[in-house]
């Protein structure tokens, strides 16, 4: 359907709107993980990416036309939604584009903000004509219905609809915070406030962005034609798109609550910007509970992403001291439990733990070898190490420290670098 042309009534606002999915950051705060990869190629859940769960969102919501636009260190990015994201279809009024920043409007500019990211790529999205933009952050573990979103926006007939949600103040020093009327506008907008407002009534929280935004796309692009001819701005959406659009009176709110998909078993809200090495353990690991806060065991909206083929999972050895086990944990394709044990950890593609080994509240990303009798807790282990026999992380912290990345929290990270340097 082009721009302009109305919906028929009740139709899904999805099919004609277009998901355009901001992935170029490079998540500092996750310290060595993003070395080599920008954050939302950071593995997670066993076997997906970050950026797979706005992707999902998108597709499970009914939208088919997708862009994500990449900037640092994109390889293993682009790799990952070439590999897991190429089944959409032209010929079934279909779309998926990947956006590396390309110089396209200056020989010396590369993105300069969120907003002179899509600003570079109008031409795409003209040539599309979808009738919404749904602007996503690639960076967010959640579950959402966009549909919803959708619905709201066009029935509030805002300018911009943002999606929000109760945080910790402590927290929200990190993300945009509002302050939102009785009728669900937005009144006030700051970025990353160094002293977050409190929701009224709710001295302990504060109402932080989601970094979702929903525009009509006409009305988006004059705007960010307005936006890119302002010298003084610096082309981003939540320091300078979004705060001119809150002064004028015409951006709402939409909470998260109002579209989070649950399943049966899952009894609050999920949403996690795992931008810490600790809170990217501590959201890894929730999956390990018996009844997780986060399900990725929903059928009815899955979390899509590239399908590695692998053998099963295998575990030998069963000699007392000397047992392949793994107790409340995720192991995934390819893993090997040689005579070793799992405790509360998640195993990714191809990880393999040696005789007499022992994991507990670990995440080891792909293709990790543990050696023999290797004892490692509370830590993260980066894709490809290899563990010296014997090495003993997680129960000296000063040793720890002293040889590899070690959280406030007490969270070890470990990279091959760092176990080159041993």
């Amino acid at each position: 359907m082009r721009d302009g042309q109305e919906a028929p009534a009740g139709a899904p606002l999805a099919r004609t709107a277009m998901a355009f999915v901001l992935a170029g950051g490079r998540g500092s705060r996750l310290m060595e993980l993003t070395d080599r990869r920008a954050k939302p190629a950071v593995f997670f859940g066993g076997k997906s990416r970050i950026v797979d769960f706005a992707l999902s969102n998108a597709m499970n919501s009914g939208i088919r036309r997708i862009a994500v636009a990449t900037q640092y260190k994109a390889h293993s990015l682009i790799r990952h939604l070439q590999r897991g994201w190429n089944f959409l279809r032209p010929e079934r009024n279909e779309s998926f584009d990947i956006l590396p920043a390309s110089q396209r409007v200056s020989e010396t500019a590369w993105y300069q903000g969120t907003a002179d990211a899509v600003f570079q790529n109008m031409d795409i999205i003209e040539d599309l004509a979808p009738r919404h933009i749904v602007l996503l952050a690639g960076d967010h573990i959640y579950k959402m219905d966009y549909e919803r979103m959708l619905r709201q926006h066009v029935e509030a007939g805002a300018e911009v609809t943002v999606s929000c949600i109760a945080v910790p103040r402590e927290e929200a020093r990190g993300f945009g915070v509002m302050a939102v009327d009785g009728a669900g506008r937005i009144t006030d907008f700051v970025e990353k406030p160094a002293d977050p407002p409190a929701i009224p009534g709710q001295p302990g929280l504060a109402l932080a962005s989601m970094g979702i935004y929903v525009f009509d796309t006409r009305f988006l692009l004059e705007e960010l034609r307005r936006d890119a001819a302002d010298a003084a701005s610096s082309h981003d959406f939540g320091k300078d798109v979004i705060p001119r659009l809150v002064a004028r009176g015409r951006a709402v709110a939409h909470r998260f609550e109002r579209s989070c998909v649950r399943s049966a078993s899952e009894t609050a809200p999920y949403w996690r910007d795992v931008g810490t090495v600790d809170a990217y353990w501590e959201a890894n690991l929730d999956l390990t509970d018996v009844l997780p806060a986060l399900d990725l065991y929903d059928a009815e909206w899955p979390i899509w992403s590239y399908g590695e083929v692998t053998p099963p999972a295998k575990f030998v050895h069963d000699q007392d001291g000397r047992r392949g086990e793994a107790i409340s944990s995720l192991i995934s394709g390819g893993c090997i439990v040689s005579g070793a044990s799992a405790r509360r950890s998640l195993l990714f593609t191809g990880a393999h733990l040696h005789s007499f080994a022992r994991v507990e509240e670990a995440v080891i990303l792909p293709r990790v070898d543990v050696g023999r009798g290797a004892r490692l807790s509370r830590v993260v282990v980066d894709r490809g190490c290899r563990i010296p026999e014997g090495l003993v992380v997680g129960e000296d912290p000063a040793a720890d420290a002293a040889r590899f990345r070690r959280t406030e929290k007490g969270v070890t990270l470990i990279t091959q670098a760092m176990l080159d340097r041993l």
